[in-house]
């Protein structure tokens, strides 16, 4: 029997899987950015406002936080709720879709945090022949 891994690509392949339907594809394009990452860290802390994820992410620009905020809302993975206040407040935090992803999303974290040190040193091997 193959590994789970090469049943499951076959399985799509079987069902007429198209390289750009993959739903891991289009999972990853949103949330593999460096920005989208940082982003849903901080939202698991807590929801927060747009200029207090600005300055929990001091590097990204407004434009940045802007499209990445979109696109993790059109997946559904973040929640916008905005406040009739004057001037209007809004508030950013993770979805239900997004909590359920959060635990794979830190443990692909705490992965690359523990195979840093392997990754760095196959570098060092691969840069020196």
């Amino acid at each position: 029997m193959p590994p789970v891994s090469a049943q499951k690509l076959q399985d799509w392949k079987d069902q007429g899987f198209e390289p750009g339907n993959c739903p891991v594809r289009q999972v990853l394009d949103h949330v593999s950015a460096k920005w989208p990452v940082l982003i849903l860290l901080e939202l698991g802390r807590k929801p927060m406002r747009f200029n207090e994820l600005l300055r929990a992410l001091p590097d990204i620009s407004k434009r940045m936080l802007t499209q990445s905020l979109r696109n993790l809302e059109r997946d559904g993975i973040l929640r916008r709720e905005v406040f009739d206040t004057k001037p209007p407040s809004v508030t950013y935090s993770l979805s239900e879709l997004g909590e359920g992803f959060l635990p794979h999303l830190l443990a692909l974290v705490d992965w690359a945090e523990n195979g840093m040190p392997n990754i760095v040193a196959a570098r060092q091997r691969f840069d020196a022949v």
